[in-house]
């Protein structure tokens, strides 16, 4: 286990990720419109989203959405992606769903691969970087795919990587955004439903406390994040 002082000096240091991944702009301008006006219409059958007025439109964004289905990773970038931020999201994805055709497209949308199983530092490295450059990263806090309504407890390593981009660039104003996912069906099929709440992001820089421990500043970042979710 990577305790969180070595965890800072690693992302800190970090100068040359081994991960790579980058958003084709050509390829984006044809995925996300042949997604709004072909993929989603053919399976979804309604696709509600509301708060698209608070995505950040410049800065270091960290997006927080809860986990429900696999298509959660189409989803959250139609939602608050280039069509309606103007904005390229970059995004973990599980290292299994990087491979071949599919690899090489998601790929150049911004998408590079973590180990489900046994997260490296090196997704956090990568992470990290993209946020320094004031980039948007999609990170799902509560691990993995929850077949619920319900909010599950946020691992802590959204609020880690946050609070480390402010306290080393402070000048992109880091920022949480909070989106709450909802299917009308535990495993969506077919002509099925989605709602997507976008809340107000939480400003890192607030959590940024000299008065207590990093590992108290990372707890109530990480708490009001979930109560966020859970007010969406």
């Amino acid at each position: 286990m990577i305790n969180e002082q070595k965890l800072t000096n690693l992302l800190a240091n970090s100068h040359s990720p081994t991960i790579i991944s980058e958003v084709a702009p050509w390829l984006s301008k044809i995925v996300y419109p042949l997604g709004k006006q072909l993929l989603l219409p053919f399976f979804f059958k309604k696709v509600t989203i509301t708060g698209q007025e608070n995505i950040p439109t410049d800065g270091a964004v960290i997006v927080a959405p809860t986990h429900r289905s696999r298509w959660d990773a189409i989803i959250v970038p139609y939602a608050v992606g280039r069509l309606s931020s103007g904005r390229n999201p970059h995004f973990m994805v599980s290292a299994n769903e990087m491979k071949g055709i599919q690899g090489w497209f998601i790929r150049r949308l911004g998408g590079f691969p973590v180990n489900t199983e046994h997260p490296g530092i090196e997704s956090l490295k990568y992470s990290f970087e993209l946020l320094c450059q004031g980039e948007m990263v999609v990170i799902f806090p509560e691990g993995g795919i929850f077949r619920t309504k319900e909010v599950q407890p946020l691992k802590r390593g959204v609020a880690k990587i946050a609070l480390d981009t402010e306290e080393v660039k402070p000048e992109v104003a880091t920022k949480i955004l909070p989106v709450k996912i909802t299917y009308d069906q535990e495993i969506p099929k077919r002509g099925a439903s989605v709602e997507v709440n976008i809340g107000k992001p939480l400003m890192v820089k607030k959590y940024c406390s000299s008065s207590q421990s990093a590992k108290r500043n990372s707890l109530d970042l990480t708490q009001d994040l979930q109560q966020s979710l859970i007010d969406l």
